[in-house]
């Protein structure tokens, strides 16, 4: 037994010792928070080029952010509270709003970023598929970075796994069906790096195709993109979540269906002919 438990140790990759940085008093300052405002940051520093090199003033992308982030948390949160409200219902409050301990659904955020960005751009009179197509990279970027907090928060990870990059899961952080278990696929990682490729993706892809690319497109491939890593990252996920039937996960089903219908919708918008020239010579 004690081998065992010193090959596991020697495998896999250490638990974070605290989801917290430090205290002073009620503040806590936690990695959770931490690397949700370097998302942002990423992010914004990321649209801001974007947009300058699509001929527009790069400062709206800081200014996009009065209307973008406060609508994309209220979103993350509405759809995490809504999918797994089970997690509350026996007491609600204060834990639906205790957002610090984790619980942010990104296809909320996008959502409620999205009408954000939307009435932003109405506001400033801005074109909403230029702007999405900008935001985009910067977006899959902050995904990237922001899963590190579930990392801290020892969350996310998946099925039981022997793995050289498994990590250890403290034991009150394990499901029940799982306490014997010690390490455990590290889901958080494995979508972060698929958030760094498509990242990549989308810089090369809106440079390398710009002139045969319409607006939106770029925005259509990053959801159909990221929904596609979301999918197989969510068949090795045993954390809490929504089921729909027989326990069929929910996520499986909404990343499925955004990922093959944003795909259709982007080879829709390209499967027309070019229009000829007909004229007579």
């Amino acid at each position: 037994m004690l081998a065992g438990m010193l090959h596991t140790a020697l495998i896999s990759l250490p638990s974070p010792p605290s989801p917290v940085i430090f205290e002073a008093g009620p503040f806590a300052l936690r990695y959770y928070g931490l690397f949700i405002a370097l998302g942002i940051l990423a992010a914004t520093w990321v649209g801001s080029r974007e947009l300058s090199r699509r001929g527009y003033d790069g400062t709206l992308a800081l200014d996009s952010l009065f209307f973008i982030v406060p609508l994309g948390f209220v979103g993350a949160r509405l759809y995490h509270v809504i999918t797994d409200y089970e997690l509350y219902a026996s007491d609600p409050f204060p834990g639906v709003f205790e957002v610090w301990n984790g619980g942010l659904g990104i296809y909320g955020a996008v959502a409620g970023g999205a009408l954000g960005a939307a009435l932003f751009c109405w506001w400033r009179r801005v074109g909403f598929l230029d702007f999405a197509d900008a935001a985009a990279p910067g977006l899959i970027l902050a995904q990237a970075i922001g899963r590190w907090g579930n990392y801290f928060n020892q969350e996310l990870f998946g099925r039981p796994s022997d793995l050289p990059w498994a990590i250890r899961i403290d034991p009150e952080n394990r499901p029940p069906e799982y306490a014997d278990a010690t390490s455990f696929h590290p889901t958080f990682l494995y979508e972060s790096l698929w958030n760094l490729l498509v990242f990549a993706a989308l810089m090369w892809i809106s440079r390398r195709f710009e002139r045969r690319l319409r607006p939106g497109d770029v925005f259509i491939l990053y959801v159909s993109l990221y929904s596609l890593g979301r999918f197989f990252v969510e068949t090795l996920r045993v954390d809490p979540a929504f089921i729909i039937g027989e326990g069929f996960r929910g996520n499986l089903f909404v990343s499925s269906v955004l990922a093959i219908g944003f795909a259709l919708l982007f080879f829709l918008r390209h499967s027309r002919p070019s229009r000829k020239n007909n004229t007579p010579s």
